[in-house]
C-alpha cells in the first residue's frame, strides 16, 4: 500500500552562510564605533581637565584681583599720607616764616612811618602805610628793596591827605615773600 501524506511537511530552511562583505563590514563598524568611544572618553576626560584648571585659573584671577585692589588701596593711601606728611613738613618749615615776615616789616620801618594794614596771600604781600614825609616813603621802600626775604617789591600808590592839620602821606605796597 501506499502511503500518501496530504499533510503538508514543513521544510526546514538551510541557513546561509553570511556573506563575506557584510560579517567585515560589521566587524568594522564594531572596531570604528570602539574606537570612536574611547575617543570620546579620552576627549571627554582631557575637556573634563580643561574645564577644571579653567575653573582654577579664574579663582586664581579673582584672588589677585582682590590682592591688586588691596595694593592699590595701598598704594592710595600711602599717596595721601605722602602729601599730609609734605604739607606737614612744609609748614613745619614755615612755621617761623610769619613770624619773621613782621619782624622784617617792623624793623624795617624807619621813624615817621607807621602801618595801617597788611595781608598775605601765599607769597603775596600788600601793606599799606601812613608816613610823614614822601623821603620817609621812599627811604622804606628802598629798604623793602635790600631785603633778603622780599622780592619784587612795589609802590602802587602814594597820596598826600591831610589828618588833624598835618599833611601825610598814605601808600600802598606789593611785594613778594622768598621762602
Amino acid at each position: 500500500m501506499i502511503k500518501v501524506n496530504l499533510l503538508p511537511v514543513k521544510k526546514r530552511k538551510k541557513h546561509k552562510p553570511l556573506p563575506a562583505f557584510a560579517l567585515s563590514m560589521l566587524i568594522i563598524t564594531l572596531a570604528v564605533g570602539a574606537i570612536l568611544a574611547y575617543l570620546v572618553f579620552f576627549f571627554s576626560g582631557r575637556v573634563s581637565e580643561k574645564q577644571a584648571r579653567v575653573k582654577n585659573n579664574e579663582a586664581k584671577i579673582a584672588e589677585l584681583k582682590l590682592k591688586i585692589k588691596d595694593v592699590e588701596d595701598y598704594e592710595k593711601r600711602n599717596a595721601v599720607f605722602q602729601q599730609r606728611k609734605e604739607i606737614i613738613e612744609k609748614l613745619g618749615k614755615n612755621k617761623t616764616l610769619p613770624v619773621k615776615i613782621v619782624d622784617e616789616v617792623s624793623a624795617l620801618l624807619p621813624p615817621g612811618v607807621w602801618l595801617t594794614s597788611m595781608d598775605v596771600t601765599g607769597e603775596n604781600m600788600n601793606l599799606s602805610c601812613t608816613a610823614f614825609t614822601n623821603t620817609d616813603v621812599v627811604n622804606y621802600v628802598d629798604k623793602l628793596k635790600n631785603s633778603q626775604l622780599f622780592a619784587d617789591v612795589y609802590l602802587q600808590e602814594s597820596v598826600q591827605a591831610q589828618a588833624g592839620g598835618f599833611s601825610l602821606y598814605n601808600f600802598k605796597l606789593t611785594f613778594k615773600v622768598r621762602g
